[in-house]
Parts: C-alpha cells; structure tokens; sequence
C-alpha cells in the first residue's frame, strides 16, 4: 500500500458481546488491508477479547479506558451480560460518562484519526467527532429491514413519530411502501417497552439510536443487498445520507479464537459425530436473553417430544438463585443421557464449529443477527423464537424471506406451549411441508457464506472511507 493511503480508524462499540464481535471482525478486516484500528473499551471486556494473530496485532490499539463507577451497578459488571435488563439503564449511565475520556483521547492522538465507527448507545460521539474534525461512521449492527421500520430519525427527534405505546409498534408503519409482516408482537414490545423506550434517568434508545444515526457522516449496514433489496432501499430514501452495506461479516473458522476449548470441541464433536443424518437441532438463545423456569421446561419437554437429537445451550438467568440444570424437569437429563439424544450444555461452546458440522439440521435460535448470519453462513434451516430487542423484527423478516418458521405464541403475552416446539422442530427439520425451508435456508450458502462476496463490499466500503478523507482533505484547502 502507497504511503499516505492508509488510514486510521477509531472502534467504540456498545458493551455488549454482540457488538463487540462485529466491531472486532471490522477491525481485523480493516487491519489485513495495512489500516490502523484503534478499538475502545473498558478494561474488563478488552481483556476478553480474543488475541490477534501476528501480522494484525501491530495494527489493531486496544484502548482501555475504565467506567467510572457508579450507585447500583456492580464493580465487576462492564456489559451487558454482566448485569439483569431491569438494571441496564445504570450502565448506559456509566458509558455515557466516557465521553470526557474519549474525547481527550481523540484530542491527543497524532495524527488525528480519519474516521471514528460508532454504535447506536454513543449517541453524544458523533459531535465530539465533529468538534476535533474526525469523519464519524454509524455502524448498523441490525438488518436494513430494522432500521427501515424505526423510520427517519428526524421523525423521532422532531416528535413525528406518533408511536407511544406498546401496541402502536405491532402495526406496519406507514413510510413502509411495500407489502409486509415485519413488526413486533405485543409481548415482545411490552417486554422491553419500559426499559428501552421510558428508562428513567438516562436517554432512551430510541434517541440514542436517531441522534448517532443523523449527525453521523455515514451510515454502514451489516447487511446485503441480495438479501433485502427492498429494505435497503427503503433506509436509503429515508435517511438521505450516505447508506453502505458492508456485507455480512461471515465468521471464519480460522479466525475464531476457541484457545483452551480443544477438549469440549472434541467432546461435542465425538457426539454429533454419532448422529445419523441432518436432524441435530442446535439450541442457543444468546448471552443475555433468559427463559423463566416455566419456558425452560416446555422447552425442554418440546425438544423431548420432538424425537429428534438436540444440543442445547442453557444459561442461568441472571437473577436466579437455582442452578440451571435444577429448573428442567424432574428425570429430563436421565432420559436424554438414557438414549443419548440430547446434550444439555451450561458454559461457553464453539457455536461456529458446531453450526458447520454436517449432522445438525437446525438452529432454534432467539433471531440475533450475529447468530443468525453464523447459520445461514452453513445454510441451516431456522427455527425462530425472538426474546429481547429487535429479535420479533429479524424473525419476521427471515420468515418473510422462507429460511425459517417461528414457534407460534400467544401475541399478548409471549406463552407457548411444548406441543408448539415440538410441532414447528418436527415441520423444521423432517416435514415435507418445511422442504421448501430447508431449501431456501441450503440456499443462502451461497449469499451468507460467499467470502469473495463479501471482501468484495469490504473492500468497497473501505474504499470509501478512503475517497471521504480526500475529499475532506480537498475541501479542508480549498477554503
């Protein structure tokens, strides 16, 4: 690379699992084209990061700057993960009073960073960005489809936006031109309502996702084209700005950092290995979204009923006080071992090497986008079943778009019953009437796990950060 050309870019991702790993897979994208990456965090989750191979790690700075501590968030807890939803407001408490340190790192960075790729929680970055003369980057960690049904954000800034209740978000707003389902079920909305939409003492998602969106220069979606054209195009026209899709970010098996896991890969392996057929249905719900022991056993009974093998990653709720094994039914781990049918996992395991293995056929997942890309990248079938956030949103999309079906619940109240899992894993993974799913889900293969289709918009997406900074650069002058 000619000397000058590279660039130096400036990572502040939201503290959570699900951002860090995209914000992270950026970096090292941005760092094998011979950029800079400064990547900011707080101590705790910068130590959890995974070590970076050689030729990266000259290039890839990571800036520890620590929370300041504050009344009813716990000293050890520095994400998401780390703490239950009804306390998520105090850390978005503490991340706000980042912007003293950020700013005074920005200040002092020679030479000045050229652009800075925010998330939606740091909502106050992008005029700070702008203040010290750094190009600020939105980076959409959701589908452009997530995106186009919030709508314009001066919508919401401006007080446009008309929806103030819980049921006025399970309708079709009306800036979405085209036919569609995608929109929240009521217990999807009344679950997250207070938090994210009301949180008393701290600025509510909403605007912190409208404010960065808006005063941002830019606006990159980790999305394609080829998958939601329609959507993209949607976000484009609403938001009148510059909109990039960067693709998909496909996870590597290379690039994962699994160090120390050897042992219980071979253990899973040794056991999937065993299984006869596609008909394995890998079960994971994500790192911060919980079921209460009443869902965890229809669950567990579902995935029972069903007759199919599953593996099943099972998180303790954060505030409970029994171990998670003790809220399944009484015999149920006795019975899976009895015909080795089931594995029941409690820790850390290597979801994309499990994904990719060739005896699982589906994945019942809570429709987290990273998930959801690390399946289709293998072309697994779906089975959805949305907790938190804008998993109602990704559910319906991909039910829109044939690569999975959803465990029906009731709308008012989320409730469902292990007959319904049993009946959607059967339609999933067996039915001749889900052939056509798994189809469509083997299909995506090719558009989720194409790696050259995917360098190709990295590459066009860094291309254009570098003709931003010239033209910043020729403008600068010609003043």
């Amino acid at each position: 690379m000619e000397k000058g050309k590279t660039l130096h870019v400036v990572m502040f991702p939201w503290l959570a699992m699900g951002h860090f790993i995209p914000f992270l897979e950026l970096s090292k994208h941005l760092a094998r084209k011979g950029h800079k990456v400064s990547f900011i965090s707080s101590p705790r989750n910068i130590q959890k990061l995974p070590k970076f191979s050689q030729d990266l790690a000259p290039l890839i700075e990571l800036v520890s700057i620590p929370l300041q501590r504050i009344e009813n968030l716990p000293e050890e807890a520095e994400s998401s993960m780390d703490i239950p939803r009804d306390k998520q407001r105090y850390l978005k408490m503490a991340f706000d009073l980042l912007q003293s340190p950020v700013a005074t790192f920005l200040e002092g960075t020679k030479p000045k960073p050229d652009w800075i790729i925010v998330d939606y929680a740091s909502y106050w970055l992008p005029q700070i960005a702008a203040k010290i003369g750094i190009s600020t980057a939105f980076f959409s960690l959701f589908t452009a489809a997530t995106l186009a049904f919030f709508g314009p954000p001066s919508f919401v800034l401006n007080g446009e936006d008309d929806r103030t209740t819980a049921e006025s978000f399970t309708i079709v707003p009306k800036w979405i031109p085209f036919q569609s389902n995608v929109t929240f079920r009521l217990h999807e909305m009344i679950k997250s309502f207070e938090d994210s939409f009301s949180q008393e003492s701290v600025v509510s998602d909403p605007i912190r996702f409208a404010t960065s969106i808006q005063e941002s220069d830019l606006v990159v979606v980790r999305t394609s084209v080829e998958f939601e054209p329609e959507w993209v195009d949607l976000v484009r026209e609403l938001y009148k700005k510059p909109v990039v899709s960067l693709g998909v970010l496909p996870p590597s098996l290379e690039d994962k950092d699994e160090s120390g896991t050897d042992e219980k890969w071979l253990e899973i392996k040794g056991w999937l290995d065993n299984q006869s057929g596609s008909r394995v249905v890998y079960v994971a719900l994500g790192t911060e979204a919980t079921l209460s022991e009443e869902e965890v056993q229809k669950m567990a009974l579902g995935l029972e009923q069903s007759e199919l093998p599953f593996f099943w990653v099972l998180r303790k709720p954060p505030t409970s006080v029994k171990d998670v094994l003790e809220m399944l039914p009484e015999g149920f781990m006795g019975r899976i071992a009895a015909n080795s049918r089931g594995m029941v996992c409690t820790e850390w395991v290597p979801q994309v090497k499990i994904l990719s293995h060739p005896a699982v056929g589906a994945f019942l997942t809570h429709c987290g986008w990273n998930s959801v890309i690390e399946a289709l990248g293998f072309g697994r079938v779906l089975v959805l079943f949305p907790l938190i956030n804008e998993q109602g949103l990704n559910a319906r999309l991909l039910q829109e778009k044939q690569v999975g079906v959803e465990i029906p619940r009731e709308a008012e109240d989320g409730f469902f019953t292990s007959a319904a899992v049993a009946d959607t894993l059967r339609l999933a993974v067996l039915s001749e009437e889900g052939e056509s799913i798994r189809v469509k889900a083997s299909e995506m293969k090719s558009l989720f796990g194409d790696s050259d289709l995917n360098q190709s918009y990295m590459d066009s997406f860094i291309r254009h950060l570098g003709e931003a900074r010239i033209q910043k650069t020729s403008n600068r002058l010609s003043k």
